[in-house]
């Protein structure tokens, strides 16, 4: 493991904790916690490792916040694990094309990823704040498998942050789930893509194990809170959160790019 301090350690698994409950409630938790690692690890460590220990504190945090929107609320198993697999397999293609991705390409990457997650979430008040009409067609389903399933999960795999965000918006777009059902059913998916891409990063040897685990004690304290937040306060405490975390990461993220 690179040469670390004990305070850099400890703002990483603060990050890690706070990444737990956004991630919990919204998705996203890693437009939080990749960053910091970017910013917290030496100078010339390479991005896969970043990358990699993301994942490696992340599947925790996820499978935390995930069993506890089982235990709490109705989800679809059924169609979420059928996602989730096909979400595994393209985040194992996605994680394999990764390793040559340098830190210089991830930052502009993550701000443009942001910034259109903040426009539709502003130009649309109401998307998400009414439950879904009635089960989801055969035709819907298919077509979450593809842009959930397949095509986030090759995101998450390839760059990895707002993956958990994308998942809550295109779950809630195409199966017509309200932000919270659509947040439950994330994390199901996202324990999938977590897997599959944790396992070609590992493959790479590339994950930094020491680092990730007091990170993912945090990040599953986290997870396991901000998941019972989310079924506390509802769909429209969910949105906020959303807006709030998108709109300040991008000024985080164009002031490290621009003007630190």
């Amino acid at each position: 493991m690179p040469d670390i301090s004990v305070t850099t350690v400890i703002v990483l698994c603060l990050a890690a904790l706070a990444a737990g409950w956004i991630d919990a409630v919204v998705g996203g938790g890693g437009l939080l916690l990749l960053p910091a690692l970017l910013l917290g690890l030496p100078a010339g460590t390479p991005a896969a490792s970043a990358l990699g220990t993301n994942k490696a504190v992340a599947i925790v945090g996820t499978t935390g916040a995930a069993v506890t929107y089982i235990r709490r609320t109705r989800v679809d198993v059924g169609i979420a694990v059928r996602i989730g697999l096909a979400a595994l397999g393209g985040s194992m293609v996605g994680a394999f094309f990764a390793a040559g991705m340098r830190t210089e390409v991830l930052k502009p990457v993550i701000m443009v990823v942001l910034l259109a997650v903040a426009a539709f979430v502003i130009l649309r008040p109401s998307f998400g704040t009414a439950p879904a009409p009635g089960p989801a067609s055969r035709r819907r389903v298919l077509a979450a498998i593809g842009l959930a399933g397949l095509g986030i999960g090759c995101y998450d795999g390839l760059i990895g942050p707002g993956t958990g965000t994308f998942l809550v918006l295109a779950l809630t777009a195409v199966l017509h789930l309200d932000l919270v059902h659509a947040s439950a059913t994330a994390k199901i998916v996202n324990c999938c893509t977590n897997v599959g891409a944790l396992a070609m990063f590992a493959w790479q040897g590339v994950v930094l194990w020491q680092l990730a685990a007091p990170m993912a004690l945090f990040n599953l304290a986290g997870g396991t809170l901000g998941a019972r937040t989310a079924l506390k306060r509802g769909s429209g405490f969910v949105r906020v959160v959303l807006l709030t975390v998108v709109l300040a990461l991008v000024a985080d993220l164009a002031y490290e790019q621009w003007l630190a």
